[in-house]
């Protein structure tokens, strides 16, 4: 069931990070809204001025607690491991899943039935292209997409059996200001570290959809505000993909600098990684909402700002 974004008091977890912090800004233009974030990979300067802010660590019911209160109309649960490549994937399955069923449970225990989730493009594996919400089987191929996975399951439970309103976002690469640790930002900080050369994993074919952290927001937006269903499930993404070496030549051109590629071999940079991902996103379309530019476009707008960003710190 819908519910119009204005006067509403809302919670996102996670709320330091890319995604949250950008959603945390265009909210409180309207609502009020409580950001929790353990500032592990986040930070408190990017939680946006306005917004009230608590530290909590969604392993902890306690602080779980603190954040979840009966007088929100909505959560935004965006805490998570969100690296696909991390160094202990037990940690990253165990405590993302353990995230979502402390939010799920104290939302219901105070009776908050409205959640929006970001789930991931990993759920689906290595399926076939452009992939719809209704494919199956789904098999992901890494742990992070597991996780992911498992909390879907978790939040169709409560939907069905909870009287839960659930909006499940399945997302493309999403990219934007402030992001690290994605192929951007690296390719960029190798590049300042050394401009003649420049390092891809795998064979640079890996080719994906990439959307612009403002157009995800706005994406977002429009599915709470439209989707009329208990339990809504939408791919988030563009009509295009974008191969690696194509994000290195922009990044390359963004920066005014011609290196020389070097491949790491294989179809893919790392085990578990999807070499070749695009969303369908004809049913995100039929709610009435498309994406504003290509995958190019999106990895150049974030090249440009993370450019400007990257080069003041290494000054």
């Amino acid at each position: 069931m819908s519910l119009t974004l204005s006067d509403k008091r809302v919670l996102v977890t996670g709320g330091a990070g890319l995604v949250g912090s950008h959603l945390a800004a265009r909210l409180a233009e309207d609502n009020h809204v409580v950001v929790a974030d353990d500032l592990s990979k986040g930070t408190r300067e990017r939680v946006p001025d306005g917004v009230e802010f608590v530290q909590a660590d969604m392993t902890d019911p306690d602080d779980v607690a603190e954040a979840v209160t009966e007088d929100l109309d909505i959560v935004f649960h965006f805490a998570a491991y969100t690296d696909t490549n991390y160094h202990d994937p037990r940690q990253l399955f165990e405590e993302n899943t353990e995230m979502t069923y402390n939010v799920l449970e104290r939302m219901k225990e105070v009776g908050v039935t409205n959640i929006a989730f970001t789930s991931s493009s990993t759920i689906y594996g290595e399926a076939p292209r452009p992939t719809p919400e209704d494919y199956a089987p789904l098999e992901p191929i890494s742990i992070y997409g597991s996780s992911k996975l498992a909390d879907e399951g978790l939040l169709s439970t409560f939907a069905h059996s909870y009287g839960f309103t659930v909006y499940m976002y399945r997302f493309a690469n999403i990219v934007g200001p402030k992001q690290r640790g994605n192929v951007i930002p690296d390719f960029i900080e190798k590049l300042l570290e050394s401009p003649d050369t420049l390092e891809i994993l795998g064979d640079g074919r890996q080719e994906k959809s990439y959307l612009h952290v403002e157009d995800c927001i706005d994406a977002m937006i429009h599915v709470v505000e439209h989707a009329d269903r208990e339990y809504n499930v939408f791919n988030l993404g563009t009509r295009t993909t974008t191969s690696v070496t194509t994000i290195a030549d922009i990044v390359s051109d963004v920066m005014g600098l011609d290196p020389e590629y070097e491949y790491t071999g294989g179809d893919r940079g790392w085990t578990g990684d999807v070499p070749k991902m695009r969303l369908s996103v004809e049913k995100l379309s039929a709610l009435g909402w498309e994406p504003d530019g290509s995958s190019d476009d999106a990895v150049r707008r974030a090249a440009e700002s993370l450019t400007d960003e990257l080069r003041a710190e290494y000054e």
